[in-house]
């Protein structure tokens, strides 16, 4: 086939695939990931639901009004279903705890779940219909992202909104049942709504990201499914999405539709901050724990990242808690004198504690021209003189199925324990895992 024909079928392939695959196609492994990575993204739904940029995207639901549709998670009240997808896609990103993909370092599920969930919840859809619905988007957008690669993020661009929009409109488009040109519509509006800017981190816009790639993503699909019509080649097309975004067609992605499905190309966080931040942390707190080094010991800790790793999270000087969390030096700090990075790590008191600061001042940080995206290589020098190097890549270091739901289910009681007591966030966590077996999505809203 040529690649002018391959070009012609590249929209229309993947709708076809939105529309055609069958739950009985999608493998027991990729259904249990999918359980898994929602559990994290709902975890992180309930951290700080009352975030003061979640509260305002609440009241300027409220100014503009809206149909009751879908609930606001732990908010009790309900909005129209595309300010549910936002609001609640928002709120999921606002501590920068979700998942990262190593394809394109996207924030997959925020822009995914947020929408297809406020559309299961009010078109009543079993759970089974939901985790399929996910699936399918996600892998579409992993697709894409394959097509595209890093060209978008390094040339500024937040891939979360712009690649999120993608997989939000794929999984619409499924759930409301499409058929394949009105899916070819979906995705085409989802591309050319594709926006974002990574200068935004560090401020409420960021997590503004996340909601509106959902929002964007469903509205795409709820036009589409009343044939509003869109260019039919919006990926492949002259003037269009891999043109101006400088991306090619991956052909061993696109024929990977309905094979793999790209789980093994999403990092969970395990610590609450910037992904960028991981690598740095993991190393320094092995070398700590293998040499036994206490914070006295160390004289210096040099940090080699790349310039994406320290544009996005080296600030040196933070000052709120947010700030922090991109700031490779406070949570080297923080991690070695407290040994805490979840949550409670990351409040103005804590980032601006003075023993931290002083302790910060060891930390250097420098360009690795020959380091991976992700990877961080670190140098701890002690009081003594000896001088220990690690490397970590937490994109090479993806735990399988058994592990990543080990921690998954850790870090949600983690999380929904403070928030729901110990019986009832359990019982939720037990209801995710089980979601296959749910009838009714409005049911499992009304657990949460």
């Amino acid at each position: 086939m040529s690649e002018e024909k391959r070009k012609v079928e590249l929209t229309r392939r993947i709708a076809r695939f939105v529309v055609e695959t069958e739950m009985k196609d999608i493998p027991g492994d990729a259904l249990e990931n999918s359980k898994v990575v929602f559990l994290d993204w709902l975890g992180c739904a309930m951290i700080d639901v009352n975030n003061p940029l979640v509260i305002k995207l609440i009241k300027y639901a409220d100014l503009v009004g809206g149909h009751e549709q879908a609930t606001l998670l732990r908010h009790g009240i309900k909005k129209n279903v595309t300010q549910a997808a936002i609001i609640n896609g928002a709120a999921s990103h606002v501590t920068d705890y979700d998942d990262t993909t190593t394809i394109d370092i996207r924030h997959a599920s925020v822009g995914l779940f947020s929408s297809i969930l406020a559309l299961a919840e009010w078109k009543g859809k079993s759970g089974a219909e939901f985790l399929a619905a996910c699936i399918i988007g996600y892998k579409v957008a992993a697709v894409i992202g394959n097509c595209v690669g890093m060209a978008q993020y390094n040339a500024g661009l937040h891939t979360t909104s712009t690649m999120g929009h993608f997989a939000s409109a794929a999984g619409c488009a499924r759930l409301l049942g499409l058929n394949e040109k009105q899916a070819v519509y979906a995705l085409g509006l989802a591309g050319t709504l594709s926006a974002g800017l990574k200068v935004v981190f560090g401020t409420m816009t960021k997590a503004f990201h996340a909601g509106n790639a959902a929002q964007a993503g469903l509205r795409a699909a709820l036009l589409a499914k009343d044939d509003y019509t869109c260019a039919e080649d919006l990926l492949e097309g002259t003037d269009g999405y891999l043109q101006v975004f400088r991306g090619h067609i991956d052909q061993p992605a696109l024929d990977s539709l309905g094979k793999t499905w790209d789980f093994d190309k999403l990092a969970q966080k395990y610590h609450a901050s910037c992904h960028f931040t991981h690598s740095a942390i993991e190393s320094v707190l092995s070398v700590v724990d293998r040499e036994k080094l206490s914070p006295a010991d160390i004289k210096s800790i040099k940090v080699h990242s790349t310039q994406l790793a320290l544009n996005a999270a080296g600030k040196t000087d933070p000052r709120t808690a947010l700030e922090g969390k991109f700031s490779i030096p406070y949570c080297l700090a923080n991690a070695i004198l407290r040994g805490d990075t979840g949550l409670r790590a990351f409040t103005d008191e804590k980032v601006n504690d003075p023993g931290v600061k002083e302790f910060m001042k060891k930390i250097s940080l420098f360009l690795g021209d020959d380091l991976k995206p992700m990877e961080a290589r670190i140098e701890v020098e002690t009081e003594e003189g000896k001088v220990f190097k690690k490397s970590s890549d937490v994109f090479s270091e993806i735990p399988e199925l058994e592990e990543k739901r080990r921690r998954i289910k850790v870090k949600f009681m983690d999380i929904c324990e403070p928030v729901f007591g110990e019986e009832k966030a359990g019982s939720l966590m037990d209801t995710v895992l089980s979601l296959e077996k749910v009838g009714d999505m409005k049911e499992f809203i009304a657990k949460i």
